[in-house]
């Protein structure tokens, strides 16, 4: 449909001369779109903000870890203690080709980290290996990770992480080749790890000075004992359809009932992010549904009020039909009228929202590092405006309709 200029310059005259009309007729498409914009973008802020506490946590991952049995098995009574170790690693590479990395982990709580008269007493001394990477991403301010020739070479090195760094080192800069101590032992500082995801395995990574596990062998006494094993599935895999068999495979090494699931514990964190993702999509359609119902309603209100402005004008398009004018030029007015009052109204209203959640953002940011995304898509915004485009063509249709109808003779006789 066209509009040309004279056709517009009437649309604004029309608009101007039912202002109060007009701006009763906008609002409600106003107070919709905002609604829906403002719900959407306060949604994926949630999320974010959600996410945070995965942040740097592989989605397919699974870990391992023991508790006392719960069951008898092969003559062995239940309670008995019993601990996972390093060649669990091997036969899982082995016999589940569909895992992709394997590998082990150790953790000792508790410890006192010492550097010159700086002292923080609740750090955790964590023992990993390069490929621990690939579990949980670290995210370096300083620095390095762990190499596997640290680990082969059993070097006193560590990586630190957010809360040891700034209690180590108030005056901030970088600590990249200090000493610190713990438990007697000094190891020297290669990285620090800044990543604070509210998900950590085996303790807060802000907490940690994490060794290769070579050197906790050695320094802490372990032997072959490892406290977690962590593995991630190849792409294509799922996790639920692996983790059955390597329950049998870990279990039945140690003579553990494979069922008995107090005794081996496994935690598979792409159900957690299935559940997570399922969330959300809930979320998603409740926001949609109650912003599409409150654009709705506002939609309805331009309708009936350009069916009253229809009537009110009968006379005015009476003698239009009367000198000349078109049945299509008569739809055309009406319905661009309501397309232009439903685009107004509703680009104030996304613009208001974006606003809006742009001041959220601000409150949200700490550090001048934004926590969480409070906005709404583009693609989305483009989505809204098209919307309202289709239903100011659906709210004008009928009083176009109508005014299509009226009969000059008609006209004549109402005036």
């Amino acid at each position: 449909m066209r509009i040309d200029r004279d056709t517009f310059r009437e649309i604004l005259d029309s608009i101007t001369r039912n202002r109060s009309r007009s701006i009763l007729t906008g609002f409600g498409v106003f107070w919709g779109i905002f609604m829906l914009m403002l719900l959407v973008g306060g949604g994926q802020g949630l999320k974010d903000l959600l996410m945070q506490n995965f942040e740097g946590f592989a989605q397919n991952t699974c870990i391992i870890a023991t508790n006392s049995t719960s069951k008898p098995y092969k003559g062995f009574k239940k309670g008995r203690t019993w601990n996972l170790e390093y060649a669990d690693v091997d036969r899982l590479k082995t016999l589940v080709p569909e895992l992709e990395t394997v590998t082990p982990s150790v953790s000792l709580w508790g410890k006192t980290v010492v550097h010159g008269e700086n002292t923080y007493s609740r750090g955790i001394v964590k023992g990993a290996r390069a490929d621990y990477v690939h579990i949980e991403t670290p995210k370096m301010k300083y620095g390095r990770y762990l190499n596997e020739a640290d680990n082969l070479q059993e070097r006193k090195v560590c990586v630190i992480g957010k809360r040891v760094y700034e209690n180590l080192f108030p005056e901030g800069g970088s600590p990249l080749g200090e000493r610190i101590s713990v438990d007697g032992s000094y190891y020297t500082v290669i990285g620090v790890d800044w990543a604070t995801g509210g998900i950590s395995i085996n303790g807060d990574a802000a907490d940690a000075v994490t060794i290769p596990i070579n050197q906790a062998r050695k320094a802490y006494n372990l032997g072959n004992t490892i406290h977690l094993l962590c593995f991630t599935a190849k792409e294509g895999i799922t996790m639920s359809d692996v983790t059955p068999r390597v329950r049998e495979i870990v279990a039945r090494s140690h003579y553990v009932d494979p069922t008995d699931e107090q005794a081996l514990f496994l935690l598979n964190t792409q159900l957690i992010f299935g559940i997570v993702d399922n969330l959300f999509r809930g979320i998603n359609f409740l926001i949609w549904l109650i912003g599409l119902g409150t654009l709705l309603a506002g939609i309805i209100g331009v309708s009936n009020i350009m069916m009253v402005s229809v009537k009110e004008r009968t006379t005015e398009i009476g003698i239009r039909r009367a000198i000349g004018a078109t049945p299509n030029q008569i739809l055309g007015q009406i319905i661009s009228e309501s397309i232009v009052l439903t685009l107004v109204a509703g680009m104030m209203g996304i613009v208001f929202s974006v606003l809006i959640l742009a001041g959220v953002e601000l409150a949200m940011t700490e550090d001048g590092i934004l926590k969480a995304a409070f906005q709404v898509p583009f693609g989305t915004a483009v989505l809204a405006a098209l919307l309202l485009t289709a239903l100011g063509v659906l709210a004008g249709l009928a009083p176009a309709l109508r005014a299509m109808g009226i009969k000059p003779v008609d006209a004549m006789r109402d005036e």
